[in-house]
């Protein structure tokens, strides 16, 4: 009798705790968050998600990959139109000028961080990464957070090889050119001296900012929708010239679109690699028969001012408007986690992406991680290196995605010989202004 007490005893008991916690998951509020992030990445990101549920009972941020950003993006805007649309989603930096446009449809970081009554201090967060994503008042529209900025790798062991100091990158593009010469031209299994990815991120959109020229008129497209690509200019002009005349005497090498060329690297072929900041842990786990080192991109001494700042590649956090201001509230909670100093240290020794705030940087440095990791900082320090300038600031240039393919298929016209640096930056003009016209003519 006593034991048949018992197990009911139980049995209830089981149900009440059963039923509590499904009542607190019912309580929960559920916030979706749509991402570009696979693999590694994927993992970390969800981390954070995770991380944040175990702060609190009232909100659960549940990730979900939909593929490539521009997979991504193309599922929002479907989404949307459908009313299916998640709370957060993620847009790389190239679709700031289409999330902007799409009127209605977006709900300010700056406002919903107002609206939600959550403490928000734009000031505390890195100038150059935020200022890629405010409006003409300086308003924050969406949420920083995998923010990159190109810098330049370099394998020591082939610097030795071809008697040049390994600790000693080049600062200029005159020294580029003649240590990537000495080092193709030194008879060991180096035979390029330098490659680079992202061509049209690094090479033109950086190297723009870089030396504090606009890549496009209207202020790289911030004061209107109505400008044009100014990549065919004279320095644009005389760096592609350069490249290509360097391929001729294995100083350069192209190695494909986005991070084809990074194995060229990887393999000890080139010695130098114009990448992504946030490929230093894929370089550190590839590159096992040499040590590396980071430094910033060269610049033309010649050209007065320089170097200026770079900016940023990446992603930031859109929010979709359609859902009830509790949820929002819980977003704007959730971007305060994602945006306080140890989460973001955290994530930023993780992957190499920017910290978006100083904090984040000032805890890192003081936790030892650039002391343990030399040249971890060295991204920081070149887009923090000035305050940023209208031509440094960062571009807003609608149907960019395509604007990057058309650039890539002219690169890569003038590098197989087809047509003369100015021929090939000509028609990149001519076809990128045609697709800039569309997007004006369809958001006007």
């Amino acid at each position: 009798m006593l034991q048949k007490t018992l197990l009911g005893a139980a049995a209830v008991l089981s149900l009440s705790l059963a039923g509590a916690a499904q009542a607190q998951s019912q309580a929960q509020t559920e916030i979706t968050w749509w991402h570009a992030m696979g693999g590694e990445l994927g993992k970390r990101l969800e981390k954070i998600a995770d991380d944040f549920n175990a702060t609190q009972s009232d909100y659960k941020v549940t990730p979900v990959y939909k593929g490539s950003y521009t997979e991504t993006l193309t599922a929002g805007i479907a989404a949307f139109r459908a009313n299916q649309q998640p709370h957060i989603m993620q847009v790389f930096e190239v679709g700031t000028a289409t999330m902007m446009a799409a009127k209605g449809a977006v709900y300010p970081v700056y406002q919903l961080m107002a609206d939600a009554k959550e403490p928000f201090d734009p000031k505390s967060y890195i100038s150059a990464v935020v200022g890629y994503y405010t409006d003409e008042e300086g308003n924050m529209l969406s949420m920083p957070f995998n923010s990159s900025t190109p810098v330049v790798f370099r394998n020591k062991e082939a610097f030795k090889s071809a008697g040049l100091d390994p600790e000693k990158a080049p600062k200029t593009w005159a020294e580029m050119a003649e240590i990537a010469t000495k080092i193709a031209q030194s008879g060991d299994a180096t035979t390029c001296g330098f490659t680079t990815s992202w061509i049209s991120w690094i090479q033109l959109e950086n190297f723009s900012a870089w030396h504090n020229l606009f890549f496009a008129s209207k202020d790289d497209g911030f004061a209107g929708m109505d400008a044009d690509l100014l990549i065919n200019q004279e320095l644009p002009l005389r760096h592609v010239t350069n490249l290509n005349d360097w391929q001729a005497n294995g100083a350069f090498k192209y190695g494909g679109r986005r991070s084809q060329s990074a194995p060229l690297f990887y393999s000890g072929e080139c010695a130098m690699y114009f990448g992504s900041s946030a490929g230093y842990a894929g370089i550190r786990a590839n590159a096992k028969d040499f040590t590396f080192g980071v430094s910033m991109l060269p610049y033309y001494d010649d050209v007065q001012g320089v170097p200026q700042n770079s900016i940023i590649g990446g992603a930031s956090l859109w929010v979709l408007k359609g859902h009830d201001q509790e949820e929002y509230d819980g977003v704007a909670k959730f971007f305060s986690y994602l945006s306080s100093p140890e989460v973001q240290a955290w994530w930023h020794q993780e992957t190499g992406y920017l910290p978006i705030t100083t904090a984040a940087y000032e805890l890192t440095k003081k936790q030892g991680f650039y002391e343990k990791n030399p040249g971890t900082d060295t991204p920081i320090n070149q887009i923090n290196l000035n305050p940023p300038t209208a031509a440094s600031k960062g571009l807003r240039l609608g149907n960019f995605v395509q604007i990057r393919d058309v650039i890539n298929e002219e690169f890569e016209e003038i590098f197989s010989g087809n047509k003369t640096p100015k021929e090939g930056l000509d028609d990149a003009v001519k076809r990128g202004n045609d697709l800039l016209r569309q997007f004006q003519d369809a958001n006007s």
